[in-house]
């Protein structure tokens, strides 16, 4: 580690730049103006020239050993989307396609008509109160945490098994409330070719396809999305049906994820890349798909299990609040509840049945695991963390900002390359890229510990020296993947705009995720972040301080 802070460059001067920006060839991507990959990289050092930066000298953390306990945010930050009154009343963690806003809101509709319906045990009024959160969350803050749902309604059987694996006594209610697949979802060109050539869309076809470099597929995080688990398992199965977990099937599975794209944040991202015509061929549950007017132009085909959303209570339940659930998945069941259900876009494809995955609940978790290992196609991965700490982050922002950091750096990968930047008036390399073993790790506690709040915001010359940090540690690394991570709140009021970068950032091709502090969706901090990481398919996080640490978790999860 340095020991003494060193000048980059001369003061910030936009006038040289301007001269130097306006002589380069742009070819478009998408809606946007980009250099490419060469321009990119000369210019992104010319730009470098004209920005101040110094190395802090890094305090090593002797006490980071907090940073193995991997934490997790209040379970508040899941919200109540319908709250019960009764005398009984039973939550119910509820997967996220139907306990969110219209039209996936089905369970929200029924148990509003349930707490309407006067249902009554022994004279007692019975309620439900609805949480929305998605079903791989349910089984970490189950098996991690102290939450104790009444009742899990999650996407698919598999989620249920993983629970049982993990030593939660549960009890199945039903098999089904709401009928659902999950499966392939392609453009209309794409299919049409695809058919030609392969003749029918199975996961077999799809991943020969893959392998084959005639189509990319992109699918999402197996540890949150029950589509992603879905297709993950389907992959391994496919691979090795005798074996899903055997040693040939990881091979086959780390070939595969050299030639994928990365696996999606959530896939509200994929549906986002596939309106704008970006993805071609992407995993997708058939409710999304049927809810999704601007998906028009695809052709869905189901594939692996099947979603039909079993309902489980479990044996630390009280014998009331169990006869309380029963009612209520009944009630689920009922003919009005399925016609609602019908005209969410629930029960369609009733005639499929599910593939086989080969695997039991410690067999899913394995498979998690296995994909952890070889999602990066056993490249490792450059990334650098760039912290906003002008003066609107002062209090919560920065302090929530540490604690994210701090808390779930234990997700990354000990092979993996990282850095640590900040910015305020000026830009700080607070910490130089190193492999993350348990030194740098301990360095890199001790950087975020030493955050002080500043000025300014220049967020885009912070980017710049990140950038060129990474560009200049992938010559000693040239089979990484890079990617880049921005904290911030607020909008750039110093040094260079997202006009002027967003051609280096483009050509590139470094995803940028963007995670916004508390802002505003309608707000120019927001759209600008967005358009960030837009440049290059990654994703914005706008989140609260409050569910930042669950959201860095996860992304980490997918990407580090």
């Amino acid at each position: 580690m340095k020991k003494h802070k060193r000048i980059l460059s001369a003061a910030l001067s936009l006038a040289v730049l301007a001269g130097a920006a306006a002589g380069c060839t742009k070819y478009e991507s998408g809606s946007e103006k980009v250099y490419s990959y060469e321009e990119a990289v000369k210019e992104l050092k010319a730009f470098n020239d004209q920005i101040k930066a110094d190395y802090v000298e890094p305090q090593l953390d002797i006490y980071n050993t907090e940073n193995e306990i991997k934490t997790l945010a209040d379970i508040k930050t899941f919200p109540l989307t319908v709250e019960g009154k009764g005398s009984i009343n039973i939550e119910v963690a509820a997967a996220t396609e139907m306990s969110s806003s219209s039209p996936d809101d089905w369970m929200n509709v029924v148990a509003e008509n349930f707490n309407k319906s006067g249902a009554e045990i022994d004279g007692k009024s019975v309620s439900v109160t609805i949480r929305k959160i998605t079903s791989g969350e349910v089984l970490t803050y189950m098996t991690e945490g102290d939450y104790r749902p009444d009742v899990y309604a999650p996407s698919s059987n598999a989620w249920g098994e993983m629970l049982q694996s993990k030593g939660v006594g549960t009890v199945k209610l039903a098999d089904r409330i709401a009928g659902n697949t999950a499966g392939v979802l392609m453009e209309k060109e794409t299919y049409n070719k695809f058919i030609d050539k392969y003749k029918k869309v199975t996961l077999d076809n799809v991943l020969n396809a893959s392998l084959a470099g005639d189509l990319t597929f992109a699918y999402t995080n197996p540890y949150t999305s029950s589509t992603g688990l879905n297709i993950l398992t389907g992959m391994l199965h496919s691979f090795d049906s005798k074996d899903p977990l055997s040693e040939s099937a990881q091979k086959k599975l780390l070939d595969y994820q050299k030639k994928s794209p990365p696996v999606a944040y959530t896939t509200s991202v994929l549906r986002d890349q596939a309106t704008k015509g970006i993805i071609k061929a992407m995993v997708m549950e058939e409710q999304a798909f049927h809810n999704t007017p601007e998906l028009k132009n695809y052709v869905y085909t189901p594939a692996g299990i099947r979603h039909d959303h079993p309902v489980y209570t479990f044996d630390y339940v009280s014998e009331e609040k169990q006869q309380a659930a029963k009612l209520f998945t009944e009630f689920c069941k009922n003919e009005e509840s399925q016609k609602l259900a019908d005209k969410r876009g629930f029960n369609l494809h009733n005639d499929y049945k599910s593939q086989p995955s080969g695997l039991d609940g410690a067999g899913y978790i394995a498979a998690q695991k296995i994909w952890k290992k070889s999602k990066d196609g056993g490249q490792p991965i450059i990334a650098v963390f760039v912290a906003d700490i002008s003066g609107s982050m002062a209090g919560e922002p920065i302090n929530s900002l540490k604690e994210s950091l701090l808390s779930t750096s234990s997700y990354i990968s000990s092979d993996n390359y990282i850095g640590l930047v900040s910015y305020a008036d000026n830009v700080h390399i607070n910490l130089p890229i190193n492999v993350f073993d348990d030194e740098h790790r301990a360095y890199f506690s001790g950087a975020v510990k030493a955050l002080d709040i500043e000025g300014n915001t220049a967020t885009y010359d912070a980017l710049m020296v990140a950038l060129k940090l990474m560009i200049e540690k992938k010559e000693d690394i040239p089979n990484a993947k890079m990617m880049l991570f921005l904290l911030s709140d607020g909008e750039q009021n110093r040094g260079y705009d997202l006009d002027r970068v967003a051609p280096i950032v483009g050509g590139l091709k470094i995803p940028v995720y963007t995670i916004g502090y508390n802002l505003k969706s309608d707000s120019t901090a927001a759209a600008e972040l967005k358009r960030l990481s837009g440049l290059n398919e990654a994703s914005l996080i706008n989140a609260s301080s409050e569910d930042l640490i669950n959201h860095m978790r996860n992304l980490f999860n997918v990407e580090l």
